[in-house]
């Protein structure tokens, strides 16, 4: 399990937030503390507000005065509200907040269920309570609720290796936005590219592409980018949305240096020779287009080919999911550009490429080029489209972005709540 500690100075939207999640019918408060009860057992923002009235009367100086947790567990661990509830008490409890009021929502809104937490971080005198430490001893809480309530370990390398880190987006089950997000705010984190296009290619894989937006704001030019979510064919399958919803990671801005720095460090990486040895070993040993991106798949590649109407190869690109790494075939060198496949699969003309050196072999045979068995059961999963486009990569990346989905959501929230302030100034 893994818990999320926020605070702002902003009750009422963080109230507004969770609140929303209910009347999208993909929430519901399971639980309250030292909240004023209704009649009908229902509650409103304001109502929930209250509660709270005399511990921000009271208030001596502390600016961000809402607490807001959430608390992750194992996509896999079903958690009924009953041990949520437990849960949520002794959480408080350990974090020095047990005699707070508080109110603990369930949210349903992405594949897996999790609480949210809402209370606030000054007592009835007003006085802040102490977080001296709070990190850690919310880790060591997490640890202990596992161990009392037979949750998976989040802190055991081997259960973070076999979560679904990058998850390709599935329009058809909804909340889109949520599974974007979970995505893009991630990948420059993760993965190496020189240019927009190798980021398109990567972002194909988990069926979402994005495109430049430019125009006039005020009389300034500007420029955005939009995202899409796609079907497994490639095509648009849904409205946009705007990077700004999904954090600076994902703007033009930052992916630019991005490229910047990608380009200075994939200039001389080893990693050029590995891949180059994998592709030429999938050509040694196929005749086709389809046999040659399962031959890849296996090994952690994913391939990316562009066509045009005719059916004439004129763009591919790899990504290697081992090194974090993607090229462009012209990149590779002039024996793996574009017009080489399209050759060999349209015209069928055999490729004019090296065998691999025995210098290459062994950088492949590299302990952190392997790939296990369970990898390679893994990767069979993305062999189950013939463009190849919705592969799950278990083994890579960072520590759980997607429990961190929701992140951007109150974000936003906020930031149309302080709009909203200046319009009615």
């Amino acid at each position: 399990m893994v818990a999320k500690i926020g605070r702002s100075s902003n009750l009422f939207g963080t109230l507004s937030y969770n609140n929303e999640k209910i009347e999208q019918n993909k929430g519901e408060i399971i639980m309250t503390n030292k909240i004023i009860e209704t009649a009908d057992g229902k509650y409103s923002v304001s109502q929930l507000a209250k509660s709270f009235d005399l511990y921000l009367i009271n208030n001596r100086n502390t600016e961000k005065h809402t607490l807001h947790v959430s608390l992750n567990p194992d996509p896999t661990d079903k958690v009924p509200d009953e041990k949520y509830r437990e849960m949520a008490q002794q959480y408080m409890n350990e974090m020095g907040y047990g005699n707070q009021p508080f109110v603990v929502f369930k949210h349903t809104d992405i594949d897996r269920s999790h609480i949210h937490i809402v209370s606030v971080c000054v007592d009835e005198d007003g006085k802040k309570i102490s977080d001296k430490f709070e990190k850690i001893k919310s880790m060591k809480t997490c640890r202990m609720l596992e161990e009392k309530f037979g949750l998976r370990n989040a802190a055991d390398g081997k259960n973070l290796q076999n979560l679904k880190i990058f998850k390709p987006v599935n329009y058809v089950s909804g909340d889109v936005k949520s599974q974007i997000a979970s995505v893009v705010r991630h990948l420059s984190l993760h993965y190496k590219f020189q240019s927009f296009g190798e980021y398109n290619a990567l972002l194909s894989v988990y069926n979402i592409t994005s495109e430049k937006v430019e125009g006039l704001l005020q009389g300034k030019s500007q420029k955005g980018l939009l995202y899409f979510p796609t079907n497994h064919h490639g095509k648009k399958s849904g409205k946009p949305f705007k990077s700004s919803l999904f954090g600076k990671n994902s703007g033009l801005q930052m992916l630019q240096k991005h490229f910047d720095i990608c380009k200075a460090e994939m200039k001389s990486s080893k990693d050029r020779n590995m891949i180059r040895t994998e592709i030429i070993k999938a050509l040694q040993q196929t005749n086709n287009e389809i046999s040659f991106k399962e031959k890849l798949s296996q090994v952690g590649v994913d391939t990316v080919v562009y066509k045009n109407d005719s059916g004439r190869v004129f763009g591919i690109t790899f990504i290697d999911h081992n090194a974090k790494s993607v090229w462009k075939g012209s990149q590779l060198g002039k024996d793996f550009s574009a017009n080489v496949f399209n050759e060999f699969w349209n015209d069928q003309k055999t490729p004019k490429v090296d065998n691999p050196t025995e210098k290459d072999i062994i950088n492949t045979e590299n302990p952190g080029r392997i790939v296990s068995e369970e990898q390679l059961h893994l990767f069979e999963f993305m062999n189950q489209y013939e463009n190849n486009k919705a592969s799950i990569i278990d083994d890579f990346g960072g520590l759980l972005p997607l429990l961190q989905a929701e992140d951007f959501e109150e974000q936003e929230f906020a930031r149309k709540l302080k709009k909203r302030k200046k319009l009615r100034k």
